[in-house]
């Protein structure tokens, strides 16, 4: 193989294990070694420049990018949470709790990119362990495995089938349309869920978090109304409002009488005004419940659109014209253009209604405001301190209809041919944006440009092995072990790549495998299909190191997971999704 490869080739395929490497053995993150590894290859002239930015090119790259904005608005619009929030209810074991995740998980992935996917429902699914008393380290890898299950079922389902799909299509075929793999990847999943849902009681850790690290000293205290049907006819259990994640509800009050402790039984009414107290992320999280709204009617009177606004912090200076007043008596808003919508006052709990509390230096503020309050008031002396959190802003709730409508018409025309992905991507982040469902700032922030540039830079590195010739070198050592029957060397082709996979990242090991595959299929005389979707399904079922998919690595710190928790469960997994992957390639797509 060595005398038929000239410099380039060795060149190409130096540097890409170095990439390997470095992503094994540091915490580099992954788009650095990698746009690393891209930036060597064209300087050393391996590549040229349009072979290396033609991944950044790529359809399904841009298709990815431009799904993040959809599901931010979908975030925005609160959709994911309330169906979350009605359909995980509080169940009587920890198989249950996992399946009563997972299954609608793995629905929404195959619909949804599931890396945005899966950051939208961490949060919920940790509040949620919390509320029914399950370690998180029972239901967060689980979360990550539905999702890519899920993706498993359709072309838009993970970032690395349309990748594939983006290369495919650059080989001269037609696009494959949405549930071309569905076949094949319906079947994997489901069994790679029974195997989960089956086995994991066993094999998952039971281990808690410490969250004392995340606490904020300051307690809030926080007043809410119930409005609308997510809360009003519902008890206090049923909304989860018992258990909530750092908040405690502390008063319950209704005209002609008051509850300094609530039951879980007790049953809410329309307009009943509810007080908690708890700490700056349990507010934020609050704000965004479904059938709850802030008791103040003063965030009507905003100007900035509800898209637009953001929660933020400030704390009360001695120089304050506000110390004395309360925001009603100082007329916050109208000075302002922010409303406080809760007060902490170092560890006392406060009990006058927020609207009431007279404001004292060293007061911290809860806020929801227009985007420019924190730039505008930083250096005010009325505040010590103005900050933004880190965390989209009040949920445009009364907008869900639209954001969801605007998903199922993406699916629609998507899956019936009206649209490529591609448009059907565009028009859907367009609306969003449009009919004001997130904001600008929103989208902006929730387009993930490491991810982009990882999976622009892997295809820039396939690229160089296909076109030094090292792939095709590869392919032909590959036949020595898969021998010339095509089933055979599809089986090698898919552990080639679920080896990579596991190594790096789910993008790399496709950009890297899908010309080894195209090569190892034409040298065999068949037909190149079987070996493209066995490269979509091998590289995106990843499941036994929490390098090897982004949805792993989201995981991975937040359940309190070991690599050795991946290794248990995730090989075992890995062997049962690929057998009926491979079985049943060849009689879905045959050579």
């Amino acid at each position: 193989m060595g005398a038929q490869l000239g410099w380039q080739a060795w060149v190409a395929g130096g540097v890409v294990a170095g990439v390997f490497a470095v992503l094994m053995a540091t915490r580099v993150p992954p788009y650095l070694a990698m746009v690393g590894g891209m930036a060597l290859l064209l300087v050393t002239g391996v590549v040229s420049p349009r072979a290396a930015l033609a991944g950044f090119a790529n359809e399904g790259v841009i298709t990815v990018a431009v799904l993040f904005v959809v599901a931010a608005g979908l975030r925005q619009a609160g959709v994911l949470a309330w169906l979350m929030g009605r359909v995980l209810g509080r169940p009587r074991s920890v198989r249950a709790a996992q399946a009563r995740m997972a299954v609608p998980v793995m629905a929404a992935s195959a619909f949804l990119n599931n890396t945005p996917l899966v950051a939208m429902l961490l949060p919920v699914v940790q509040d949620w362990a919390r509320r029914v008393g399950i370690a998180p380290s029972r239901l967060l890898l689980p979360l990550s495995y539905a999702a890519i299950l899920g993706g498993l079922t359709t072309l838009i389902g993970t970032s690395t089938n349309l990748m594939v799909n983006g290369l495919w299509i650059a080989e001269g075929h037609a696009s494959l349309s949405l549930f071309t793999i569905t076949p094949v990847g319906l079947a994997a999943a489901l069994a790679g869920m029974a195997f989960m849902l089956a086995a994991g009681r066993r094999l998952l850790p039971d281990r808690q978090v410490d969250a004392s690290v995340f606490d904020n000293p300051r307690e809030y205290t926080v007043e809410m109304r119930v409005s609308g049907r997510g809360a009003a006819g519902r008890t206090v259990a049923d909304v989860g409002l018992g258990h909530l994640p750092g908040m405690v509800l502390t008063h319950v009050r209704r005209p002609g009488r008051v509850w300094s402790e609530a039951q879980g039984d007790m049953r809410l009414g329309e307009g009943d005004e509810l007080r908690f107290a708890g700490l700056v992320n349990g507010v934020a999280d609050l704000l965004r419940l479904p059938g709850l709204a802030p008791a103040t009617r003063q965030v009507n009177r905003l100007d900035d659109p509800r898209a637009e606004r953001v929660f933020a912090e400030a704390v009360v200076s001695r120089t304050s014209p506000l110390v004395g007043q309360s925001a009603r008596e100082g007329r916050f808003r109208t000075r302002y253009g922010a409303v406080v919508l809760a007060v902490a006052r170092g560890g006392e709990r406060l009990t006058q209604p927020v609207a009431d509390v007279v404001l004292q230096p060293g007061d911290a503020i809860f806020l929801e405001t227009g985007p420019h309050f924190v730039a505008q008031h930083q250096n005010c002396s009325d505040f010590c301190l103005v900050s933004a959190l880190d965390s989209d802003g009040p949920a445009t709730r009364e907008r869900a209809p639209v954001a969801l409508a605007i998903v199922v018409g993406m699916v629609v025309a998507a899956g019936t041919g009206l649209l490529t992905m591609l448009q059907a991507a565009f028009v859907a982040a367009f609306l969003m944006l449009a009919t004001r469902v997130c904001s600008e700032a929103t989208a902006r922030r929730a387009i993930d440009l490491p991810l982009i540039l990882s999976i622009g830079a892997a295809l820039g590195l396939g690229q160089a092995l296909d076109q030094t010739g090292l792939a095709g070198a590869f392919a032909g050592s590959l036949l020595a072990v898969g021998g010339d029957h095509p089933w055979a060397a599809l089986a090698a082709v898919y552990a080639t790549t679920m080896i990579i996979t596991e190594i790096v990242t789910n993008n790399a090991a496709a950009a890297v495998a899908f010309p080894i595959a195209m090569a190892t299929a034409h040298r065999l005389g068949v037909d190149p299909m079987p070996f493209a979707v066995a490269v979509m399904m091998a590289a995106s079922a990843s499941f036994a190191t929490p390098i090897g998919y982004q949805t792993n690595l989201m995981v991975y710190g937040a359940g309190g997971y070991r690599v050795s928790d991946f290794l248990r469960i995730g090989i075992p997994m890995n062997i049962v999704v690929g057998v009926v992957t491979v079985l049943l390639l060849p009689w879905v797509f045959p050579f």
